[in-house]
């Protein structure tokens, strides 16, 4: 899997990442495409897509990136409505939970 380059880590560092109160039992950040540099978001979410990897929340297909222990994805959507990168702690994702046979009832994602 390819890294990330600086243009990425700078993004990932300085946009405003938003904890996602809705969802307390899937802890994640996310962040907002017209609050941040629309040329940085677009291309971040390219990143994600061409170098993450497919994965499942439950029974969506969605792609994730990892870098430095955070895992990032979008939902999918086309990048002219793409709206919100998310973030979450590797130990956070679905994969963890589904392991220890410990998921949470509640299927909603961001």
């Amino acid at each position: 899997m390819r890294l990330y380059n600086e243009r990425h880590k700078d993004f990932i560092n300085k946009v405003n990442w938003t904890y996602a109160k809705t969802m307390p039992e899937w802890p994640h950040e996310y962040t907002v495409r017209n609050k941040v540099d629309e040329n940085l978001f677009i291309e971040m979410v390219k990143h994600i897509r061409e170098f993450g990897y497919d994965g499942l929340f439950y029974q969506t297909h969605l792609t994730y990136f990892e870098a430095d222990s955070m895992v990032y994805w979008t939902m999918g959507y086309p990048i002219d409505e793409t709206i919100i990168i998310n973030r979450c702690k590797k130990e956070n994702t679905y994969k963890a939970p589904l392991k220890a046979g410990t998921l949470p009832t509640t299927k909603t994602h961001t």
